[in-house]
């Protein structure tokens, strides 16, 4: 049979004719070393205020400390001395509105910089400052600490408090009594000492009011609710307030044991809750008039949809009361989910019912506490978290988003009549957007040539012309310079961590800055991955994947297959960027040499392809998915010489639970594998996630029965190897336990548990990683080379 056309990204190595050195190769010991062997990434990466120098931190060889270090084009970077740390700037920084001057958050403290000159000034000391942003007329820096929201006048050099919310009674108010109405009805003497009491307060109030040198007095909201966020205006008229009711019901926590500790006694942690045990508590929006402390509730009547349940037909089947009135909502949990324009004038917030089958942005109607809806996202499935940036434009009147409602993620925006108007638009999709100072240009990082390359696009904001700035084809994230003419950009390949360069705005050659990698890993050998459009027997889009291979197949020789299966579900590791699994890819290598073929598959429900790629799965995990892997499978034996009686899988967390599903939903098909760190129940796991996809076990008990490993137990035929870390607290060692206890009432053989008892759901000693692929190695090769 003809081999089907390749990724138009990146062909057959032998197909390009040049030379390509045979791989170095990797013994097992090497692949699961401390990774420092291979050189430690640029992790945070920042400009200096005059966009003139790049610095980065980065990990010590063989320490968890990390050091700050100025990039040097074409050269070695060069740390920056401890006494010259007070000097620099840092990642996280806010421009004012004609970028003259930045303010700055390093280690919590909060700094100004005057970008003329460069002069730096230290606003707070030791308060953990956050959200920091310039007043509207920008003689002043506005900060949040906690809840409450400060303010540094760059005249005076005062800092003090402008807003100071609080979750707690009035100490001034009194409740309803008829029996303290009667006394002050009866009794002169004390009718007249309250009112003296109240006219002091007053008076003082009034003094207060008048006075700019005094403190404003604290607002406060009742003691029957918490505060979970609040922005304040950029004019300091306004403050937003998210509230929830107080005590609502945690439900039961895990505790989780730990049998290997300091102490030498067993020890135990709480942990999460399960899914559907407690519901997110429900939000409420509260607007504070901060010239009269006047609190007004803001409703949510004015949502579109608010009042339907989209899941009534459930409720019904299961027997459950309906709901009643509106759905509950959460405001978006993302520190600025309540997003202000320049002036303070308006205001807009992310909402998301609880349910997550809708989002909408509105601004709010300030002086009237109101809701002005501009943007409803709604999907049967569940609205995507990722790709949910929003804001104003520079002029204070266009706001702009990102939605899906296309079927992928582009960038939108919305003038004050409500048009909405999109800016990007194909099967691709846009994230991380970053506008310049006048808002002329959006820049975003896009994935344009095909699902796994991705650069840095820009996008016009009049006519959404839309063109790659980059070329380097694996950026991971990027960043303005101050003077908006580069981008630092962080980019990677399928063997070289993130690394740094920078690029012109208009385009051009990438200036390269770093390559931390060491001399022994430079040295070596890679077998390239070749990236392959696997067709689908749903009739669908292809399901993009990596293969690892042989440079050349011996006539005749039937090749035993290994499948990998990434974690996260929502991920994306087919990409020309430096794998999340490495190690895994190193690994991967060895498989080749000792003779597989591996095929590392971004199944559906895989981060980069769209809306109904990520949904593919709603209510019937490892269904879709597993379809996609016996077509991997069938692919590798039709086209590459694979063994259909030899097949193997393996992965972890997402992975691991697909690794189950196909040795107990496809036995025929799948020989071994090994689950790792596996989702064995999804009524085990958390709420957020879970939620999403399966809805709760209470009012989905089908999705969570037909999509749980742990139901199709009966079905192992295979040889199986279960590893798991004994104090994961994101999956459960329980979840393996369970599993083992089941195959053991069901008398299964050739299989076995190995515990990591130090090991969390991300492994971190080497001699866990090579316990665990020593074991997995020894599965396959005496199971699947008969």
């Amino acid at each position: 049979m003809r081999l089907p056309a390749l990724s138009i990204f990146a062909a057959f190595i032998a197909s390009s004719g040049a030379a390509v050195a045979a791989p170095t190769p990797i013994t097992l010991d090497q692949a699961m070393a401390n990774p420092d062997w291979i050189g430690n990434p640029a992790e945070q990466a920042w400009w200096s205020w005059d966009g003139k120098q790049v610095f980065f931190k980065q990990k010590r060889t063989g320490s968890q400390l990390r050091d700050t270090f100025e990039a040097v084009q074409g050269g070695q970077p060069r740390k920056v001395a401890d006494a010259d740390l007070a000097k620099l700037d840092s990642p996280n920084v806010v421009y004012n509105r004609s970028h003259t001057r930045a303010v700055l958050v390093r280690n919590g403290d909060l700094f100004e910089r005057d970008l003329k000159n460069g002069a730096l000034v230290q606003i707070s000391r030791g308060v953990k400052a956050e959200d920091p942003q310039f007043s509207s007329d920008e003689r002043a820096v506005q900060f949040r600490v906690g809840h409450e929201w400060f303010s540094w006048d760059r005249a005076s050099r005062v800092q003090g408090p402008v807003a100071l919310p609080r979750a707690a009674k009035d100490p001034a108010a009194t409740d309803p009594d008829a029996l303290r109405d009667m006394q002050l009805r009866l009794i002169a003497t004390l009718k007249r000492t309250k009112d003296d009491r109240d006219a002091g307060r007053a008076r003082a109030e009034e003094e207060r009011r008048a006075d700019p040198t005094r403190a404003p007095a604290p607002i406060y909201l009742g003691d029957k609710l918490t505060i979970e966020g609040s922005a304040l205006s950029p004019d300091g008229r306004w403050l937003v307030v998210v509230t929830a009711a107080k005590g609502g019901d945690k439900g039961r926590v895990g505790k989780m044991p730990r049998y290997v500790t300091e102490s030498g006694y067993e020890e135990t942690d709480d942990e999460r809750t399960r899914v559907g045990r407690n519901n997110p508590a429900p939000h409420a929006l509260k607007l504070i008039d901060l010239a009269t402390n006047t609190v007004k509730d803001i409703p949510f009547d004015s949502l579109p949809g608010i009042a339907t349940d989209p899941l009534a037909k459930l409720r019904a089947d299961a027997k459950l009361d309906p709901l009643k009135g509106n759905r509950p909502l959460r405001i978006a949990d993302r520190a600025d989910a309540v997003r202000w324009t320049f002036d303070g004038k308006q205001a807009a917030v992310m909402l998301r019912a609880v349910d997550n089958k809708d989002r909408w942005i509105a601004t709010i109607d300030l002086p009237n506490a109101k809701l002005k809806p501009v943007h409803r996202l709604s999907d049967e499935a569940w609205v995507n978290y990722d790709n949910a940036d929003f804001g104003w434009l520079p002029d204070n009147r266009t706001l702009w988003y990102l939605s899906e409602e296309s079927g992928y993620s582009h960038l939108y925006t919305s003038s004050t009549d409500g048009q909405a108007r999109a800016l990007t638009s194909g099967k691709w999709e846009a994230g991380d957007v970053q506008w310049n100072f006048d808002g002329s240009t959006a820049y975003l990082l896009c994935n344009r040539k095909n699902p796994g390359t991705y650069e840095v696009c820009a996008v016009n904001a009049k006519d959404g012309a839309t063109r790659e700035v980059t070329g380097l084809e694996g950026v991971e994230r990027f960043a303005l310079s101050p003077d908006n003419r580069k981008l630092l950009v962080h980019y990677s390949t399928s063997y070289m961590p993130i690394q740094l360069a920078t690029v012109p705005v208009a385009g051009g050659a990438a200036a390269k800055l770093t390559d931390t990698r060491t001399a022994e890993y430079k040295a070596r050998e890679w077998i390239q991955p070749e990236y392959v459009a696997v067709p689908s027997s749903d009739g669908g889009d292809p399901v993009w994947s990596k293969l690892y291979r042989p440079a050349k197949l011996e006539a005749g020789k039937k090749y035993p297959i290994v499948m990998f299966v990434h974690g996260a579900g929502y991920l994306q590791n087919t990409s020309k960027r430096y794998p999340n699994y490495f190690r895994e890819q190193m690994f991967h290598n060895l498989l080749v040499e000792r003779g597989y073929i591996v095929l590392d598959m971004d199944y559906r429900a895989s981060k980069g392809y769209g809306r109904n790629w990520r949904t593919a799965i709603y209510r019937q995990m490892g269904h879709p998915e597993l379809v996609d892997y016996q077509d991997g499978v069938k692919y590798v034996v039709q086209n590459l010489q694979g063994d259909a009686q030899n097949v193997g899988i393996y992965g972890g967390s997402y992975g691991g639970f697909m690794t189950f599903m196909a040795l107990m939903r496809a036995p025929e098909m799948f020989k071994s594998g090994a689950a790792l760190r596996p989702v064995t129940d999804w009524t085990s796991y958390n709420h957020e996630y879970t939620a999403n996809i399966l809805n709760t076990p209470e009012l989905d008990p089908q999705a969570y029965k037909i999509s749980s490993p742990i139901e199709y137990a009966e079905n192992l035929r295979g040889n199986l190897l279960i590893g798991h870390g004994m104090v994961d607290d994101n999956v459960f060692y329980q979840d393996s336990v369970r599993m083992a206890q089941r195959l053991i009432e069901l008398r299964k053989d050739n299989w076995e548990l190995a515990s990591y008892p130090l090991e969390r759901h991300a492994y971190t000693q080497p001699e866990s990683w090579f316990d665990q692929y020593r074991r997995i190695l020894k599965l396959f090769e005496r199971t699947l080379k008969q």
